[in-house]
């Protein structure tokens, strides 16, 4: 008879559980009980663990075996549990001495030949093990260069089963962390490529310094898809904070990089417009996964072809635009990823795409059914509204001044996000962009813009032309272009170009 337990991590969304793993060894009718709350692939578990022990030269022991997942009320999924049931079940059977995985959190997958294979969610895992004061952690070789970014924490890897027992035993090596790599050389795309379309570029930047959501109108070619890819580089880096949540979140979704430290560039997500809601949104069958929106997470979210979209995945993306939370409920637990995004919008005028008015061959009710999908509530929540044109032959052909490049932009972003953040944090709203400033904090005193300022908006509200949110909305974009010029207030010409903004046209 023997009992033993170890600590193990559990995550629901990027959220670290400590999970209790024991073990209880008896006489009895030879079998495995295993409870805890496990989903399918966790209850597989019993037969991996199985044959990675008697491969590996250990017995199976041949009696009763209870094992338990504490707290029992937290699901648990995934393989990252394999090592976990295995090394407390050698305790358990006296194969081990217990002192040798007192204070140690084992994360891996077991492979028939006892392996260690490597997981998803290694990094919000380890971050939970910290915070929780535990000593040591080990994976699998694959997760090592992710456990790097968890200072703080001894982590060690091995191979496979027999060695890692052996390295605590201290009758081995364990393989160490490895040094991170310096972060590769920035290659992404430059704004100087897009040739002419000045007043979308205007638009991107002013995006980018107040963090507004913008919607690109035009037919094809004339570089809504290279706009939208140039807007990251516009980001400012992430900070610590920020660069750990989104890279948990990726590792998460298993696409932390290999010679990837902290993802310190803001993320682009473009999903199909055949994506489902799921791979938008989150969730799926079994264990929810983020999907694109929590992806880009402080980045951008780039749906081009917005009308093909399904109309209640678009619908979908409401609530979180306002909240930055995706949550995903399921009868067990509520799932929450974060979803924080800069949201940027193209189409063409009309289902043919005729690059002029003068070509399309739609039918009014065709056309009446297309922009129905360019209204509604997503597109109150969108600050910029710019139509694009052709580019000319003047412009193709380099007879006009060399456009700005992405440094330039990026300096003077960095300035207005700068000045924003310092100014909304003596507020005390924190150090949020424009974007994010609340209402009624925007018409309260010493913020409140004078009448004189505000004239253009307020009869725009007054005539229904706006609606409440879009005129909170107008005053963000002021204030963003008032950083941007380096002013402390913004004034009537910059409430008049965000008011054209909001609306598309000249008013």
């Amino acid at each position: 008879m023997g009992y033993a337990r170890i600590t193990a991590v559990g995550l629901v969304g990027v959220t670290g559980h400590l999970v209790t793993v024991e073990a209880h060894v008896d006489r009895g009718q030879a079998r495995v009980v295993l409870s805890g709350l496990p989903d399918a692939v966790l209850g597989q578990a019993r037969d991996r663990v199985r044959s990675a022990l008697v491969n590996s030269g250990f017995h199976w022991p041949d009696q009763r075996i209870a094992i338990n997942l504490l707290p029992a009320s937290l699901p648990k999924h995934g393989s990252s549990f394999d090592l976990a049931i295995a090394l407390v079940l050698l305790v358990a059977s006296g194969q081990l001495p217990p002192p040798l995985i007192d204070g140690i959190v084992p994360i891996g997958e077991l492979g028939l030949d006892g392996r260690l294979r490597p997981v998803p969610g290694v990094l919000p895992a380890l971050m939970a093990a910290r915070e929780s004061r535990l000593r040591a952690a080990v994976v699998a070789p694959g997760n090592l260069r992710e456990a790097a970014l968890v200072s703080g924490l001894t982590v060690h890897g091995s191979p496979d089963l027999r060695r890692l027992t052996a390295g605590l035993a201290g009758q081995g090596e364990m393989l160490p962390v490895p040094e991170l790599d310096a972060e590769s050389e920035d290659h992404s795309p430059d704004l100087a490529d897009v040739v002419g379309q000045d007043a979308a570029k205007r638009a991107l930047e002013i995006s980018a310094a107040g963090g507004h959501n913008l919607m690109l109108l035009g037919p094809p070619g004339v570089g809504k898809t290279m706009l939208a890819e140039r807007l990251p580089p516009l980001l400012p880096r992430l900070d610590d904070a920020s660069a750990m949540e989104v890279t948990a979140i990726h590792s998460i979704a298993g696409q932390f990089e290999k010679r990837a430290a902290l993802l310190r560039r803001a993320p682009f997500q473009a999903p199909h417009h055949s994506a489902s809601m799921p791979a938008l949104v989150g969730g799926g069958s079994g264990v929810p996964r983020p999907g694109a929106l929590s992806l880009a997470h402080c980045g951008v979210l780039f749906l081009d072809e917005l009308p093909e979209f399904r109309r209640d995945v678009i619908d979908a993306l409401r609530q979180p635009l306002e909240s930055g939370i995706i949550n995903i409920h399921r009868s067990a637990a509520v799932v929450r990823f974060p979803a924080r995004v800069l949201l940027m919008l193209a189409a063409n005028p009309c289902p043919c795409a005729a690059p002029k008015p003068a070509d399309c061959e739609c039918s009014a009710m065709a056309r009446g059914r297309y922009r129905a999908k360019l209204k509604g509530p997503l597109m109150d929540r969108v600050d910029l509204h710019v139509r694009l044109q052709p580019v000319g032959r003047s412009a193709l052909l380099g007879d006009e001044p060399a456009p700005e490049d992405s440094r330039a932009v990026a300096e003077r972003v960095s300035r207005a996000r700068e000045a924003a953040a310092a100014r909304w944090e003596s507020a005390g709203c924190g150090r949020i962009p424009n974007s994010q400033v609340a209402g009624a904090r925007l018409r309260a005193r010493p913020w409140r813009l004078p009448s004189t300022v505000l004239g253009v908006a307020d009869w725009m509200l007054d005539s229904g032309r706006l609606s409440a949110r879009g005129y909170d909305r107008v005053q963000r974009l002021a204030w963003s272009i008032a950083d941007l010029a380096g002013r402390d207030r913004p004034d009537e010409n910059d409430l008049g170009e965000a008011v054209e903004l909001r609306l598309g046209h000249k008013v």
